[in-house]
């Protein structure tokens, strides 16, 4: 698959699975409205998608002519847009979001600003692009939009349709998990197809579950590792839905998305959000094996595997794992116990 095909196949960088989306816009147990705004939000995400894609190929048209980026400010600027229940984007921007008696907007300011700090503070880089890009979130997008996304360029959340979904931006993870979209976008540009895409969303759920362990402070067996709990509705939690997705338990029927934890079960084709599962998986058991902080050792050999190689469109999980496996080795050589920890949790699910 060349590249561009790679970039323009299911670029559908957001949180919530298109399929879940379908099976709640048939739901007969929700009302004609509430149906409604799921497949609503299913259209919108088809057109945006192509943004995405001419995103991404215009990155990668960017690395190829090896047009550095120059570093626009040491600390990026955070802005927030209110889209007022429209599609347009970016939205009215809003000069003070900071101090917004709107906590959406000011939800959406405070927890992109912690993502930069993250990746500052922890991993050393200057926004998303490591050139202190302008990180730019739009909000109140839609009417009742169920999903948050990474459109290329910036963030845009929905207020959800208050029964299955609850406002995106009250998830820590969804907003680091959709701004990781745009570190992978400057980095391995990975497609969004078959194992790369699985990766891609993977890398996206590892950063996120991060980021909101990182904000509670949290070590390893303190977490809940739930990605989207937070946006959980009352209709999705009397219906014993508490995530998205677990990365402790993949599978679990209180899942939204239930995914694959073996890599056996990995077929071609897959959805992103499925498939990454398994590389999710590997990623608990080995930060749990390692114990302490994920960010710490775990999350830096992740990062490393991330940031440090050229573009890798296509990468297969095996050999992602299999440079995590060697990064261990060259960045912690005394410690033999996180070589185990780190080839141990690969070959449990079957890599």
């Amino acid at each position: 698959m060349s590249l561009q095909t790679a970039h323009n196949h299911l670029c559908q960088c957001s949180i919530v699975p298109r399929d879940v989306l379908k099976r709640f816009s048939e739901d007969i147990k929700l009302t004609e409205k509430e149906r409604k705004c799921f497949s609503d939000t299913a259209l919108i995400d088809g057109e945006l998608r192509k943004l995405r894609a001419q995103a991404g190929k215009l990155t990668n048209i960017i690395n190829t002519l090896s047009l550095a980026p120059v570093v626009i400010a040491g600390t990026p600027a955070i802005t927030v847009a209110n889209c007022n229940h429209s599609q347009t984007l970016p939205g009215t921007p809003i000069s003070t979001p900071g101090s917004s008696t709107d906590l959406t907007i000011k939800r959406a300011y405070d927890e992109t600003k912690a993502v930069a700090q993250f990746y500052k503070n922890v991993f050393g880089r200057n926004s998303i692009d490591n050139a202190g890009m302008t990180l730019g979130s739009s909000v109140h997008y839609g009417t009742n939009y169920n999903n948050a996304f990474w459109n290329g360029m910036r963030m845009a959340y929905g207020d959800g349709d208050g029964n299955i979904f609850i406002d995106f931006t009250q998830s820590t993870d969804v907003i680091c998990h959709e701004l990781t979209h745009g570190v992978t976008q400057h980095t391995l540009q990975l497609a969004y197809s078959n194992e790369a895409g699985g990766l891609n969303e993977s890398l996206s759920d590892v950063f996120g579950s991060m980021f909101r362990q990182w904000r509670l402070d949290q070590m390893v067996n303190q977490a809940d590792w739930l990605i989207g709990h937070d946006i959980m509705g009352p209709g999705a939690t009397a219906r014993h839905f508490t995530c998205l997705r677990d990365m402790a338990n993949p599978g679990a029927v209180h899942c939204l998305a239930p995914q694959p934890s073996h890599f056996s079960e990995y077929k071609p084709g897959m959805d992103p959000h499925y498939s990454s599962g398994i590389a999710n998986f590997a990623f608990y058991k080995i930060a749990m094996a390692i114990g302490g902080k994920s960010w710490e050792k775990a999350g830096q050999i992740w990062y490393k595997a991330m940031v440090d190689f050229k573009p890798s469109p296509n990468m297969k999980m095996k050999s992602f794992a299999n440079r995590t496996r060697k990064l261990t080795a060259s960045m912690y050589p005394a410690n033999a116990a996180l070589r185990t920890a780190v080839d141990a949790g690969w070959l449990a699910v079957g890599l």
